[in-house]
């Protein structure tokens, strides 16, 4: 079976790579000319585990391909998947101006029956958009059918998360559409993953319910990190408490700086938006995205609380993507956090390992670093915000030797604290005690 992917994105690239894997012919369209040059050499433009060598191997194995031609990716495809972007638009709404672009030169180009799958994440209603555009722009009448095909896809571990989900989700009014789709994720029914098959509404409404409730565990468990610093309480003892209750799950109970990235900020913003239109107020997906607001401000202020004011010193800074096994800064805390520091009169030594490059453009004034280690030289103070495993790991005899003050502040609680304290360093986490060095 032939499929197309508009969209060489995250979610495209990843979408086309797994379907060649499962045997099919795809083709991937961008308009980005250079971007597809790019990839048609085996480049990838950007950083997520096993991308390049699956990449790679579709060319290889001449199942995948890459073009700019949107009539040629429209004409050798039963299925299209739209994977073009929908960013926010300044009141949060999602902008579906790139999905209404697809779906015009889809309308132009079809010239027969095609299945048109959304793993975009678009607002509920999008189906139905579509729909009317293609009727409204196509030369001839061709059937079709619109698919809410959502994606579940965590970055640093989207080909693992492609080729073994929890679940797949199918909205579809059409047998037929419902069969093809089917059909192409045969490969997963062998590990027996569930299938949710249901109407595209509910299909569109899932991916951003799933999202909006993970975003809420982050900030609930933030929220209750910041009252055990008021009252001597461990966070990481309350949360596993709270976890081993399987109806809680220990799944995003982890305290720390908040979320960010492209999904959730993002998917927050469309869903309180789509109440806002529906006349429903999301009152949950508003609080959520108002602590997680406030809880950089909340790390920021610990910093200057730990330094006793950041104007004037320096701080070596570990980590600057939105999570780890990532390049992606979109909705950075770490990126945010950094920018605060340097407004306020801090130097930063910086060192992330895929982010490194674009995030110093970015941070106009920080130093670039080669490593943790590098990034503590002469600092007042080291911050880990992003918990890649290399920072897991460190040699806290270098660490202190470089620094000039043994202060390690860690946003993401990797370390023990009565661990850091007996290495000679004043510790600082989210949701504990603080420690100081223990004498002799």
């Amino acid at each position: 079976m032939h499929i197309s992917v508009i969209g060489t994105g995250y979610v495209g690239l990843v979408t086309g790579c797994c379907f060649a894997e499962f045997g099919l012919t795809v083709v991937c369209m961008d308009t980005d000319v250079r971007r597809i040059a790019r990839l048609e050499k085996g480049d990838v433009p950007l950083y997520e585990p096993g991308l390049t060598e699956s990449v790679a191997k579709g060319l290889r194995d001449g199942r995948l391909s890459f073009t700019t031609d949107i009539a040629k990716a429209v004409d050798q495809a039963l299925v299209i998947f739209i994977a073009v972007g929908t960013p926010s638009r300044s009141d949060g709404a999602a902008d579906l101006s790139y999905v209404e672009e697809v779906a015009k030169g889809i309308a132009r180009y079809m010239t027969g029956y095609k299945v048109i799958a959304t793993k975009s994440t678009v607002p509920v209603g999008t189906g139905e958009r579509i729909r009317d555009v293609i009727r409204a722009h196509q030369t001839e009448r061709y059937r079709f059918d619109i698919v809410s095909n959502p994606e579940f896809l965590r970055e640093g571990s989207a080909i693992e998360d492609f080729l073994r989900p929890n679940r797949i989700v199918i909205g579809a009014e059409s047998a037929e559409a419902i069969a093809i789709m089917k059909d192409l994720y045969r490969p997963l029914y062998l590990i027996e993953t569930p299938f949710v098959i249901t109407d595209v509404a509910s299909a569109e409404m899932i991916k951003y319910a799933s999202n909006a409730f993970l975003a809420a565990k982050v900030s609930f468990i933030n929220e209750i990190a910041n009252l055990c610093e008021r009252v001597g309480a461990d966070i990481q003892v309350v949360a596993k408490g709270m976890g081993l209750d399987h109806r809680i799950g220990a799944k995003f109970l982890h305290a720390g700086p908040g979320f960010g990235g492209s999904c959730f900020p993002k998917d927050l913003a469309a869903l309180i938006q789509t109440g806002e239109q529906a006349g429903c107020e999301m009152r949950i997906a508003r609080a959520t995205w108002k602590a997680n607001e406030e809880q950089r401000r909340i790390m920021v202020e610990k910093i200057r609380t730990a330094l006793g004011g950041v104007k004037g010193k320096t701080v070596g800074v570990l980590g600057l993507s939105f999570k780890p096994n990532t390049d992606d800064l979109r909705e950075s805390p770490a990126l945010w956090i950094a920018e605060q520091l340097l407004t306020e009169g801090c130097a930063l030594r910086v060192y992330d390992p895929a982010a490194l490059e674009e995030g110093t453009r970015v941070l106009q004034g920080a130093v670039p670093c080669a490593d943790a280690y590098d990034a503590a030289q002469g600092a007042d103070a080291l911050l880990l915000i992003t918990e890649w495993n290399q920072f897991r790991n460190l040699d806290f005899d270098r660490i202190k030797s470089a620094l000039r003050r043994p202060l390690f502040i860690d946003l993401r609680n990797v370390y023990e604290p009565e661990r850091l304290a007996a290495f000679g360093f004043q510790y600082v986490s989210v949701g504990r005690p603080d420690r100081l060095p223990k004498q002799g």
